[in-house]
């Protein structure tokens, strides 16, 4: 069977590397959705993912419905809670916070969501989620009520991604957070990389491709970019990101 994680994966073999976009549905306009998608699908970008931390847009399904319309690249969701669901999506991120002890976002937000999901014949993609400090307070910090791993402790974020690899987790997430002052450090994804062999995810205040491609050599098997794409909607910069992210 051809899952979205497969896919995923044959990216990596193929590329060694791949680009995300993230798609916000409260800071895109509905209507003009299936334009930024098929600008992002021309110049490079392998996925989209789609979610927020905190969501105000009520028509969830319907935006990644007209997200799907436009391409036929994965349609990922990135939930910030169990409302973020849909059937047009191909799969989910199934995130647990296991950087932070709120029991909600370690397992809470997943009994309520695992139902759903297994009605909806959708795919989760189990993700070990961890935040990294940024150098200021992100959304997702504030409202998960957890705190995040310190920029200069490598450490810590090893031993968090080994528990993640020996609890069965697919992926690792390492997020900074939208609009994050500094993103994840070189030094923490090289480290981790050497110790464990889940791909990782990299998102969070990567502002030009020199910077996405840093995190590559480090070892990122992923990079995400969502609040630079929202501010600068035009094709050189997403074929700049996805030149710097592929040529690694």
């Amino acid at each position: 069977m051809n899952t979205t994680y497969k896919r995923l994966l044959k990216i990596l073999k193929k590329s060694g590397s791949g680009y995300f976009v993230l798609f916000d549905p409260d800071n895109y306009s509905q209507k003009k959705i299936g334009k930024h998608v098929a600008l992002a699908a021309e110049n490079g970008v392998d996925a989209f993912l789609v979610g927020g931390s905190l969501l105000f847009y009520t028509h969830f399904s319907e935006f990644i419905k007209t997200v799907k319309k436009h391409t036929d690249l994965p349609v990922i969701i990135f939930p910030g809670s169990s409302r973020q669901i849909s059937p047009y999506a191909d799969a989910i991120l199934f995130l647990s916070l296991i950087s932070g002890r709120n029991s909600d976002y370690l397992i809470g937000e997943h009994v309520i969501a695992a139902p759903i999901i297994r009605s909806l014949k959708l795919e989760p993609i189990s993700t070990g989620y961890l935040l990294v400090e940024s150098g200021n307070a992100t959304t997702v910090e504030y409202l998960s009520g957890t705190r995040p791993i310190p920029r200069n402790k490598p450490e810590i974020a090893i031993a968090h991604a080994l528990a993640a690899e020996y609890l069965g987790m697919k992926m690792l997430y390492f997020e900074a957070g939208s609009g994050a002052e500094h993103s994840v450090p070189a030094e923490m994804i090289q480290a981790v990389s050497k110790e464990t062999t889940l791909p990782l995810i990299v998102g969070g205040g990567i502002r030009t491709p020199e910077e996405a491609h840093k995190k590559v050599e480090s070892g990122a098997s992923f990079i995400v970019t969502g609040n630079i794409l929202e501010k600068k909607k035009d094709s050189q910069i997403i074929r700049a990101f996805a030149d710097a992210i592929h040529r690694s």
